[in-house]
């Protein structure tokens, strides 16, 4: 509500996928994705769901008519039973053991609060305005991230090693931070990237898990630009 020119519509769950399958997205000038839909959590243990055929429809009638989506920080996790969506946003992560592109891979890492310099790597209308470098303090994802087939524009200065983050498997089952016998490979330090989808524009990024990312100018910055950008066609 506080980026200037924008009339903000908020869609929260369970309403929001039947209101995205109903049109809601359909003429928005910018869709915003902060959530992680498809999961239950209960007694140590994840089940998962695919998104509703409506729901699949409207953002497939969305990219095909070359319009954009902004996902942000635990909307990588989301809808992990529908392998379509990680391909949407460039990666994908996971809450427990699981293929990803026809591999299997160990679930995905997390840390809260960490302390770490963010370095913007590209020249894009997404990157325009923010410093070369700038200090942040959030948490991180040792997750998987699709780098060949994204445009980086942001990277961690951080060592993405299992021994730096916690099993969210672990943390499922109610052992929170803790990495024992979790041999994750190590990760990409991509924090954000933009993709194309015909010519629909696309852009993750990672920082938003709480106030100290919400409150950091360079963090706005990268969420205005994401909105600009993706609400315009792609006309290369």
């Amino acid at each position: 509500d506080s980026l200037e020119g924008w009339t903000v519509q908020h869609l929260r769950h369970p309403e929001a996928e039947q209101a995205v399958a109903g049109g809601a997205a359909d003429a928005a000038d910018a869709v915003l994705f902060y959530d992680m839909p498809g999961y239950s959590f209960a007694d140590g243990a994840v089940a998962a769901r695919p998104p509703s055929p409506g729901f699949v429809a409207a953002i497939e009638r969305r990219l095909a008519a070359g319009r954009g989506l902004v996902l942000m920080h635990h909307a990588l996790a989301g809808w992990a039973e529908w392998p379509r969506w990680a391909e949407i946003a460039g990666g994908r992560f996971l809450y427990r053991p699981g293929n990803v592109r026809g591999r299997p891979c160990l679930d995905s890492g997390y840390r809260h609060d960490v302390d770490y310099e963010a370095e913007t790597v590209a020249v894009h209308p997404v990157t325009a305005g923010l410093p070369a470098r700038f200090a942040m303090r959030d948490e991180l994802y040792l997750a998987q991230v699709f780098e060949d087939d994204v445009e980086p524009l942001v990277r961690a200065r951080h060592d993405f090693v299992a021994a730096n983050f916690y099993s969210a498997a672990h943390a499922v089952a109610g052992r929170m931070n803790e990495n024992a016998g979790w041999p994750h490979p190590r990760g990409s330090d991509l924090v954000a990237w933009a993709r194309r989808e015909g010519s629909a524009r696309i852009v993750y990024l990672q920082p938003g898990d709480g106030p100290d990312a919400f409150r950091n100018p360079p963090v706005r910055r990268l969420l205005a630009n994401a909105l600009d950008w993706t609400s315009q066609g792609d006309t290369e």
